[in-house]
């Protein structure tokens, strides 16, 4: 009977001390497995093919007529020097003309004692959007010399696009997802780890900057239009699990 008891301690002595190596070895393998984190980047140059310019011209007359008919005057010279320099004639918009009436202070011995009618300015914008940007630009140089001509005109700085950014974005993101997988699994080598599966990855914002220069970037994304040549840049964080091999 003391045998038993005897051989039944040295039994449960085993088992006990299997249990802790067991538990010992379970922590240690969950000891060599974890994540990594890293940040892959996408980048490209590319010409805008699209090309947009805003302008008004406007005249002022005592009589809305004859302002009108000067106005269109306006208009027909500014589409004169358009399409004489090679801008195509759909692609130029003159927008719905505005007529605002104008009054002058009037004062009697230093004293306002109301206003009088001055006449009327009439006004119009007009937008070209077109594919052939380096016609648009050289024409769009020439619209301030109608001010020698007596046109009262405003043109502002071109706008350009691109169209097919979508797919330039969805290049960028993968991209930048190959570079975060490569910097990953260079950083796994070198510490002596396998690479695993993709545990998550999160696209950031889309910076569109002009290709030279020192454009800052916004938190929000940046979105350059007044520079034809761009960049566009977005970063993909990345965390990969990993496992480190056992030594």
């Amino acid at each position: 009977m003391n045998n038993l008891w005897k051989y039944i301690i040295i039994a449960s002595a085993v088992v006990l001390s299997a249990m802790v190596l067991a538990s010992a070895y379970t922590q240690r393998a969950r000891s060599l497995t974890g994540t990594i984190t890293v940040t892959g980047l996408g980048e490209r140059e590319f010409s805008s093919d699209i090309i947009v310019i805003n302008g008004t011209i406007e005249t002022e007359n005592m009589d809305a007529a004859e302002g009108y008919r000067e106005l269109e005057k306006s208009r027909s010279a500014v589409l004169n020097l358009l399409t004489k320099n090679g801008v195509a004639e759909e692609t130029i918009t003159f927008h719905m003309p505005s007529t605002y009436k104008l009054s002058e202070s009037v004062y009697q011995n230093g004293d306002y004692i109301g206003s009088r009618f001055a006449g009327y300015r009439l006004s119009q914008s007009f937008t070209v959007e077109s594919n052939d940007v380096a016609a648009v630009e050289n024409a769009a140089r020439e619209l301030p010399s109608l001010l020698a001509h007596g046109i009262s005109i405003e043109v502002n700085n071109p706008e350009y696009y691109y169209s097919n950014l979508e797919s330039v974005k969805l290049d960028l993101i993968s991209a930048a997802a190959a570079d975060a997988h490569e910097r990953a699994k260079n950083i796994a080598e070198n510490s002596g780890a396998e690479l695993g599966n993709l545990a998550m990855s999160r696209a950031g914002v889309f910076q569109i900057t002009a290709a030279t220069g020192d454009e800052e970037f916004s938190a929000g994304g940046s979105f350059n239009i007044s520079s034809r040549d761009k960049k566009a840049r977005v970063t993909v964080r990345a965390e990969y699990k990993i496992k480190h091999k056992a030594k």
